[in-house]
């Protein structure tokens, strides 16, 4: 039953893609390009990887990148590598994504995320930094906060509060951020 939700979805997803792409050449006079075929694929795959079809999702979007290669397919084909445990696979494709845009903060934040859950703790900090720096991202709270967790691991309770501090300046209510800073003002840490 999951599976024919699930394919029922991308059809749906799929006709919607095809009517915006056809209104894109009505309304322009011209076909869309493979720019535009390539991220209707990426978001279908998004949708797919939200509703937990990973292996579907890294099928659209490997199909987006043989389209158009954009920095975003490759990060979150990498992002659905690692929900099905291919970490180094999924570091792999995000590092294919920065040359194709390094001003993209997804693939360095990601990569220190994969970094972190491998045990790799001082080598995902630059990782990190790198996404704290990057000039088009959406979600800066994430790299301050996952800098937190590195911190917390290694015993730094003041350096991890003022992380997560940082995480809670870019999104006050990111749940993750005041979760650490509860746990050190439980460990006795004066805020």
């Amino acid at each position: 039953m999951k599976r024919l939700v699930i394919v029922l979805i991308v059809l749906i997803l799929t006709a919607a893609a095809a009517g915006a792409l056809a209104r894109a050449e009505t309304s322009e006079g011209a076909a869309a390009g493979p720019l535009d075929k390539a991220v209707a694929l990426w978001r279908q795959g998004y949708a797919l990887h939200l509703m937990g079809a990973y292996e579907d999702a890294i099928d659209l979007y490997e199909r987006s990148i043989e389209i158009q290669p954009t920095a975003e397919a490759h990060t979150f084909r990498g992002w659905s590598l690692s929900h099905i445990g291919r970490t180094e696979a999924a570091i792999a494709e995000c590092k294919k994504a920065i040359p194709l845009d390094p001003d993209f903060g997804n693939p360095y934040n990601d990569i220190g995320v994969y970094l972190i859950d491998l045990g790799r703790l001082d080598e995902a900090i630059p990782w990190l930094e790198k996404a704290m720096g990057a000039k088009r991202y959406c979600c800066y709270q994430f790299p301050h906060y996952n800098l937190g967790r590195i911190l917390l691991a290694k015993e730094r309770l003041e350096d991890a509060e003022r992380a997560f501090e940082r995480a809670l300046d870019y999104a006050p209510g990111y749940t993750p951020a005041l979760a650490g800073l509860e746990y050190i003002r439980r460990q006795g840490v004066p805020l």
